[in-house]
């Protein structure tokens, strides 16, 4: 008999009786030439870098904005360059091309595309976290699912859909941009100390029936 095919994955139900995570770093933001240079300088000194965008929603059908937020997280400190204001700096994208220093995020294309509608961009160094945990039989892609799944915690997105762009960022906001980026370096050291073990998680179940026509 062929045995059943194991794959590990939270349900929303699973997930929403999680407590909250919350962020107990330290934020600094990120909106002149002089903070870009001081932040960049710190940030090159990282092996590894959480990263993320954040984007003001567009309510109307065809319209888009461009990237408002960029977050670049060590273990300690998150980074939020309001690249509305400044625009993708020479020293940014180089932090974002260089090969040696790991930059991890996920569903991270989708950032590229829309950075790339700022200015031209070649990312290198970028680990893709919907790819990486596939190696350790976790199915679910999204970020809130993949941290619920580690470390029992839940990423509220309360204030995705809010104003990126507004003049000053709310401490919510703040908090919500730079948990996003810590999360992904969070897992990604997570997984390559080789502390977790897919066949003993609690999330650990038999794989769906894959579906007949």
């Amino acid at each position: 008999m062929e045995e059943t095919k194991k794959i590990v994955s939270i349900s929303k139900e699973e997930l929403a009786t999680l407590p909250a995570a919350s962020y107990q770093g330290n934020i600094i933001l990120v909106d002149s030439e002089e903070d870009i240079s001081k932040a960049i300088e710190t940030l090159s000194k990282e092996r590894i870098i959480g990263f993320d965008t954040e984007t003001k929603p567009s309510f109307r059908r065809g319209q888009s904005n461009k990237v408002a937020l960029l977050q670049l997280a060590s273990d300690t400190t998150c980074y939020l360059f309001r690249i509305n204001r400044t625009g993708l700096t020479e020293p940014i994208r180089h932090l974002l091309e260089n090969d040696s220093i790991i930059k991890v995020g996920l569903s991270i294309h989708d950032d590229f595309h829309n950075l790339n509608k700022i200015c031209e961009l070649s990312p290198c160094g970028f680990i893709d976290l919907q790819q990486y945990v596939k190696d350790y039989m976790i199915v679910d892609n999204s970020l809130s699912r993949i941290y619920g799944i580690l470390f029992d915690q839940r990423i509220s997105k309360g204030q995705r859909l809010t104003n990126w762009e507004a003049d000053e960022l709310s401490e919510h906001q703040q908090a919500y941009a730079a948990l996003d980026a810590l999360a992904c370096i969070r897992i990604y050291n997570h997984l390559n100390s080789g502390k977790f073990n897919p066949l003993t998680s609690r999330h650990l179940k038999d794989a769906p029936e894959p579906e007949t026509h």
